[in-house]
This record gives C-alpha cells, structure tokens and sequence, in this order.
C-alpha cells in the first residue's frame, strides 16, 4: 500500500530549501551565471557539441590545461567543475560560466574575466567564439541538436509552446542571484524583483536579429520564453502583497511533472500529474521524496525563481562591461531598503495586469514599449538612477558599472536598437559584419 502523504514527505522539508538561505546582511553576496553562443567565426552558423572542432572539445582541452573536473552524464562531457565555479553546457551547446557569489561586483568581475581569458586560450585557433548575444544570428534550431544529456531530450519532447525549441537550442541569456535575511525580505525582493523584470528586460534587449534577418522584435528571446510553456512560465503566483513562501511552494506543486529520478535514471512522467497529485497519490508505486521536489522546483522556469536565495532570469546575454550592469542594478536596489521603498513607490500605481501586458510588450517595443502613457525608457531611467544613488552611498565604487548603461538610456536606445540601426545602415543586413561587431564589444569592452 502506498506510504501517505506526511510519511512520504514532510512539507516542513519542503519550506527548510527556502528558509535555509536566510543570510545575515553583512554577509550578502551576488551571484551571475552567464551564458553565450558558439558560433562559427567563417560560416556564422551554430556549433554543436561534435567534432574535433565541437564545444565537447573545447571542455575537454580547458581541463586538461586547467585541471578542472568534468560533469558528465552516462560518460557524456556535459560540464566542468572547479570548487564552486562552473563551465556547463544548454540544451544547443550553449556555454554558461557560474561562479561563486562574491561579495563586490569588482570581484565577480574578476572572477568571470579570468575564467574567460581561460576560455579564449582553450579556443586556440579553432574556427568559432564564443558570442555574447541572445538568440543565435544564422542557425535556427532545426539545424541545432540537443547534446547528449537525457534531461534535456525528455525536456525537448515535452514543452509544448511554440517557440520552445527556440528557447532551448537558440537562447542565451545572463541570470543574477541575491540573497534574503528573512522570509517577509525574500518575499519583498522578489515581488519588486519581478516588477523590475520587463523594464531590465527593456535595458538589456539584445536579440533581434535571428535567422539572418530582423525580427522586429528587440528581444527575440524573451519572446520565445514567452512562448515555451505556460504552465512553468513567467510569474510565479499573482506578485500579490500576501504572497509567501507557501505559495511559491503551491506554485511548483500545482505545475505538471517532466520526469523524476531513481537509480540515477530517469522516469518520464510527461505532465500526466502535477506535484500536488504526486504527493497525494504518487506514480505508478512511486513514493515521492525531497529531491523529487528540488528537481521539480528546477523544471519550473519563472522569470524570478525561489531557490535559497533569489535567482532573476530575465536577461539577454549582452557583452563587454555591460553585463556587470544588470547586478549592479540588483545589487543597489534589493541591498538597499531605501531604494526598495523608491522603487515600490515608482511601481505603486501600477496592477499586476500592467506587468503582466508589458512583459508582452517589452519583446517587441523594448525601451519604446509604453505603461499609461509613459515610455519603458522613463521608468528605465528612474530605476538606474535609484540603483546608482544606492552604490554611491555604499561607497563600494560599483555605480561605475552603470555607466555605460546610463550612456545608452540617455540616448534612449538598447543594445539591440543600436544593431538594428546598423543593420539596416551601414551593415546593409551583412551577418558578418554584426558577429565581428559582437565579437568587438567582448573585447573592447563597449558597445
């Protein structure tokens, strides 16, 4: 007979993944995973995992010169490990660098540079870099395979939106993680953390050439995680004033299942029952346990995820320097309980339905996207400007990560706006002339 729910699992276990992030404010830190795109520096075209000149074997030469371990998955190289910093592969062969939170921005800088520069030489003289922008510029994903990593494939058979093969095999994008003192701070930052998302969504489009032609969209990513399942999909929960840990928690139980482990295989459950029912019921004699939920939380994709801290997701890869803005904007707003208050106050007479239609907007419109009659680019504006005058009283020096951004909103215009004016300018829709652009940025620092 099937264990009962309580001796299944202890929804006290459940709440403990939450509570156990609580992190005393001396001791915050940030946190930013940043992935890019492989691509060929001849052809323009994806490159996939395969070959001599494939990403498995730029993996295999970086540990070999570096002496980091791999992360495999049924003797498939899928990633690398060094202590708390990784080098892991997406679904399309996608390179993301994740490392250990710090607690300056200026370290986490040094941290992923170095990390890069490493990567450079590994590259060597192999035909491809690695590309910092959000939606792959030639290759459209039925000519890009999903590498050999089971959870991927079961994910790429599942997800039902129409752009979800988009997401998975064209996408990159830059993620950042801020800590919580307490569960009524966790829940603070996340909800304004969530009303942020479309307008940085707005700041750092930058995808909107895709398949070799313009898309109309700024940020074409963002319109393909729109447009990828639903069901685990954009906000989690109403962002409501009364929103808590436990409804964050019904929010990943009320989502159908993809798969679950056991023996270290997996099982494929392909949305037949949600968690809730899993407890209640389990499947097919499985009993459901605590890494079961973790995983679960996991193959939920909200644009702002609860995990022992907060993870934003929101965010176009974008190059050089730029990147450091998107933390330096969390980091001075969610650090800072005056520049909460601020931005609270800036949102207060906004409803969820105004967030909710924006982030339909934002892909398309970006900074031109209008709220109540107001430009994105105002709002951007005041949202920068609270998070620098954050830094500048922290006297840390890290509201110098803002001003390239600052440049740019000045001008009213994203990254994407300025390759879409090249694109149609001077560039005359040449490919590669916008990849040499891109590669530029990343090395100079500046768009």
């Amino acid at each position: 007979m099937l264990k009962l729910e309580s001796d299944v699992l202890d929804r006290s276990a459940i709440l403990n993944l939450y509570t156990k992030g609580y992190t005393r404010p001396y001791d915050y830190k940030v946190g930013m995973e940043f992935e890019r795109l492989p691509v060929n520096t001849e052809t323009y075209s994806a490159v996939d995992y395969w070959g001599c000149e494939g990403v498995c074997s730029l993996l295999s030469k970086f540990a070999g010169k570096n002496h980091w371990d791999y992360i495999v998955d049924e003797k498939n190289i899928i990633g690398l490990a060094n202590e708390h910093d990784t080098i892991t592969l997406e679904p399309g062969a996608q390179v993301e660098i994740s490392t250990k939170p710090e607690n300056t921005i200026f370290k986490l800088k040094e941290k992923i540079d170095n990390i890069n520069s490493k990567l450079e030489s590994a590259i060597g003289e192999k035909d491809f870099c690695l590309l910092s922008y959000g939606v792959s510029p030639i290759t459209t994903n039925k000519n890009i395979r999903i590498i050999p990593k089971r959870r991927y494939k079961i994910m790429a058979s599942y997800l039902w939106g129409i752009l979800s093969d988009v997401m998975m095999r064209e996408t990159a994008g830059i993620q950042c993680c801020i800590d919580f003192k307490s569960e009524e701070d966790a829940m603070r930052k996340y909800k304004l953390a969530n009303k942020l998302s479309p307008f940085m969504t707005a700041m750092f489009a930058n995808s909107p050439i895709r398949g070799g032609v313009d898309t109309g969209y700024k940020s074409f990513r963002a319109l393909a995680w729109i447009n990828t399942d639903n069901d685990r999909c954009g906000f989690a929960g109403k962002i409501s004033e009364e929103f808590s840990f436990e409804d964050y928690i019904d929010c990943v139980l009320k989502t159908p299942m993809i798969f679950i482990q056991r023996e270290g295989q997996p099982v494929e459950i392909n949305g037949n029952i949600t968690f809730e029912e899993f407890l209640k019921e389990g499947y097919h004699g499985l009993c459901p346990s605590l890494e079961d939920y973790e995983l679960q939380a996991n193959l939920c994709f909200p644009e702002v995820r609860l995990r022992n801290f907060i993870e934003i997701r929101n965010h176009d890869c974008v190059g050089g320097c730029l990147k450091y803005a998107i933390p330096a904007i969390y980091k001075g707003i969610l650090y800072d309980n005056n520049a909460m208050s601020e931005c609270e106050d800036l949102f207060k007479h906004l409803q969820y339905k105004d967030f909710s239609e924006l982030r339909y907007n934002v892909p398309k419109n970006g900074l031109q996207a209008e709220l109540k009659h107001s430009k994105i680019l105002d709002y951007a504006k005041e949202i920068v400007q609270i998070a620098e005058k954050s830094l500048k009283e922290a006297q840390t020096g890290e509201e110098l990560f803002l001003q390239e951004l600052k440049s740019m909103l000045n001008k009213g215009i994203s990254p994407a706006d300025i390759i879409i004016n090249k694109w149609n300018g001077s560039w005359h829709k040449n490919p590669s002339k916008m990849i040499h652009y891109l590669i530029d940025v990343e090395k100079n620092n500046y768009y």
